[in-house]
């Protein structure tokens, strides 16, 4: 029988998260942007990107590659374009920052884009979306990690780019559309998981050095050569290439700063637009119309075996409401790596819930 897992508050993981971003040396605030957007990411499911990546994190702190104090730098602003040089700040309170500036530029000019280069990670990118669209507002949402290069090219057998999430939300008359697809068939995070669970994953998602597809994620770690395949894998991988392609571009292009210069650590460049409905054909009518697509689709019959359609991020909103309900059930790796971090601020870890 699998044992159940250990459920705690999501706010009590808010404060626990922020009181040791804070002694490592973040203000309140920023501590605060990190810590809920790591949580959400948890109660969205996405475990390996919330506060599975706490301890990374301070340890960047700890080391000065994720740095406490300072403010973007503005290298261009056009209105509803700008540029920003992120200088290693905290990604999560970078991102936030941007989105609400994008979201009062969109009011002014219709859309607004903002490119980040020399972030620190921004962790989930689906965190995010939620805060855009509770404003009626759309969200494109991209990043690449100049500092890694585990993804193959279609056709190739080596690693050169990251997997390169594309993150999109929009608002409907109901629920909103939240997506968030890696341009690789699995993540970095999982693999490094599974490794050092000793477990596999349930495709062959990867290639070993020799360019054979494997499921074996070892082929990533100590030494070896592998790569993630991308999107699409051996059939149709030039259309996930195509896409993480796409994703440098916005980013690490668009900003000005990337793969074609010197590494400076974990970190991302950035690409972020927020879009008013409101400018084109109206939020009513946007909403109205995209209401109107998700009924239609839910409306389709399912195949053989498979539950009803379900919609980009439906599954990750129930799960969202389920545990501010009932707790956040965190990964039983994630509260042993964060331990030690708490022992040391003298920071008491939150109680289970009965």
């Amino acid at each position: 029988m699998t044992k159940a897992l250990a459920r705690h508050k999501a706010a009590d993981l808010v404060l626990f998260a922020a009181a040791l971003l804070e002694r490592a040396g973040l203000a309140r605030p920023r501590a605060l942007a990190v810590a809920e957007t790591l949580v959400d990411a948890d109660l969205m499911g996405h475990d390996t990107h919330g506060l599975n990546l706490l301890g990374p994190y301070l340890g960047e702190i700890e080391k000065d590659s994720m740095r406490r104090t300072g403010e973007p730098l503005t290298l261009a602003d056009r209105g509803p374009a700008l540029a920003w040089d992120g200088q290693r700040l905290p990604g999560p309170w970078l991102v936030r920052k941007a989105m609400d500036l994008a979201a009062e530029r969109a009011r002014s000019f219709g859309t607004a884009t903002i490119v980040i280069r020399r972030s620190h990670h921004i962790a989930c990118l689906a965190a995010y979306l939620k805060r855009a669209t509770d404003r009626g507002l759309v969200m494109l949402l991209a990043c690449s990690d100049p500092n890694g290069g585990s993804v193959a090219p279609h056709g190739g057998r080596r690693g050169v780019y990251t997997p390169n999430p594309i993150a999109a939300g929009w608002p409907t008359e109901s629920a909103p559309v939240l997506l968030d697809v890696s341009m690789s068939y699995t993540t970095n995070g999982l693999t490094g998981r599974l490794h050092k669970e000793g477990l596999r994953l349930p495709h062959p998602w990867l290639l070993d050095e020799d360019g054979r597809p494997t499921d074996d994620p070892s082929v990533l770690f100590d030494g070896r050569q592998g790569a993630l395949l991308p999107l699409g894998g051996i059939e149709a991988g030039h259309k996930g290439f195509a896409l993480g392609l796409l994703v440098e571009a916005l980013t690490s292009a668009l900003a000005g700063h990337g793969r074609a210069d010197p590494k400076e650590g974990w970190g991302a460049s950035v690409y972020l637009q927020m879009i008013d409905p409101d400018a084109f054909g109206g939020r009513a009518a946007f909403a109205r119309e995209a209401q109107w697509l998700a009924e239609a689709c839910r409306a389709v019959p399912p195949r053989p075996g498979l539950g009803p359609v379900r919609l980009p991020g439906e599954r990750g909103l129930a799960l969202r409401a389920r545990q501010i309900r009932e707790g956040v059930a965190l990964h039983p790796g994630i509260m042993p790596q964060i331990a030690p971090w708490a022992e040391r601020f003298g920071i008491p870890v939150p109680a289970a819930l009965p």
